[in-house]
């Protein structure tokens, strides 16, 4: 990762156009160990031509199957930014949109966002269809994964 945080979220402004072109303009996925700026991935993605913005935030929650969790260490693979950004990119080439991802890696606590995933399209129900096949594709393809700290004291691997 040799962008700053700051670079890696907002992207470039050059790359900001119309839909479609190559996905290197327009698809950004990154893994980070910094929180995620959501409003910055919204604005990476949006172009006039869009009608929708639709965003999905995953946040640690408080509890998993009955058990109270009290936060999360995510752990990623060497090739994981790689196959999140392929993720988006596959995305990208069925639809033809915009498409942004970010997923944080580390010590997180009840109420931290974990994954950001925008795309941006003319009308709401396509970018909403987008948006949760990303979110699928993301948790089945890329490897991330968490290991749950529960009140009780004990932890537990979850995605391996």
């Amino acid at each position: 990762m040799t962008e700053g945080p700051a670079r890696k979220q907002a992207g470039t402004a050059a790359a900001v156009g119309e839909h479609g072109g190559s996905a290197e303009d327009a698809v950004h996925g990154f893994v980070t160990d910094e929180p995620l700026d959501a409003a910055a991935l919204e604005s990476w993605v949006a172009s006039s031509a869009d009608g929708a913005v639709v965003t999905f935030r995953g946040v640690v929650r408080d509890h998993d199957h009955g058990a109270t969790v009290r936060g999360l260490d995510y752990r990623a693979h060497p090739e994981a930014e790689s196959m999140l950004r392929a993720a988006c990119v596959r995305l990208h080439e069925r639809t033809g949109l915009r498409v942004a991802a970010a997923h944080r890696v580390g010590s997180l606590t009840v109420g931290d966002v974990a994954l950001v995933a925008v795309v941006a399209s003319p009308h709401r129900a396509e970018a909403f269809a987008a948006v949760d096949a990303l979110v699928v594709e993301i948790k089945a393809s890329v490897p991330i994964w968490k290991r749950q700290h529960l009140t009780d004291g004990s932890t537990e691997w979850v995605g391996l």
